[in-house]
């Protein structure tokens, strides 16, 4: 029978009970919930789930911002009122699909910082390590962090490779903002997946002391 304190998987796992409401038969209960807990905030923060959707979600910004440098590059010495319009359109649908995807990328950052600060919680129950193979996770954190190590290459790659090899002629000023947009997306990721990866190993290293 699961324990009372801890809610269905769909659910995140509340902050543990206050003092006067701990009800654990005794010790080896209490770590049980914590260990359970602790596993599902980790899984929640660097599960496989939480990685496709970081990666998904760099697809649909560096989809939009396609739209967006592809209406920008159209317009370089521009003529025709109809290509204006369709770029105008491109641009349209290229902020529409950015907007909401910068949306869920901020409210991850701050999903994360809350998993962070009730795991933290969880963990002050009992002065014992947290020994856990489960939350020190070293698969999942190196896929984060060889993810953004990647991205960030990629990113910066983009950003200074193409304005350095850009000929005037050949390669347009929109072309040229273009690629150091993308590269800029991709960087960020970058990042922000590193950020990630490099505080779960702090958070072990603190935790299993």
């Amino acid at each position: 029978m699961p324990s009372p304190t801890m809610p269905s998987r769909k659910l995140l796992p509340p902050p543990p009970p206050p003092v006067h409401l701990r009800t654990w038969p005794g010790r080896e209960a209490l770590l049980a919930d914590r260990t359970m807990a602790i596993r599902e905030l980790n899984r929640r923060m660097l599960g496989g789930g939480r990685l496709t959707l970081f990666l998904l979600t760099l697809a649909g910004l560096q989809v939009g911002w396609a739209f967006i440098g592809g209406a920008i590059v159209s317009l370089d010495g521009l003529t025709d009122p109809l290509v204006a319009i369709a770029a105008g359109l491109a641009a349209c649908l290229g902020l529409a699909a950015m907007v909401p995807l910068v949306i869920v990328v901020v409210l991850g950052i701050r999903q994360d910082g809350t998993l962070r600060a009730r795991l933290l919680e969880w963990a002050a129950l009992d002065p014992s390590p947290v020994h856990d193979a489960r939350f020190r996770a070293p698969g999942m954190s190196l896929a984060w962090l060889l993810s953004a190590f990647v991205l960030c290459a990629a990113g910066l790659g983009l950003a200074f490779a193409v304005p350095a090899l850009a000929r005037p002629g050949d390669t347009t000023y929109p072309e040229v903002a273009y690629a150091m947009g993308a590269g800029l997306i991709l960087w960020v990721h970058g990042l922000i997946g590193a950020a990630k990866a490099v505080a779960h190993r702090r958070l072990v290293l603190r935790l299993a002391a």
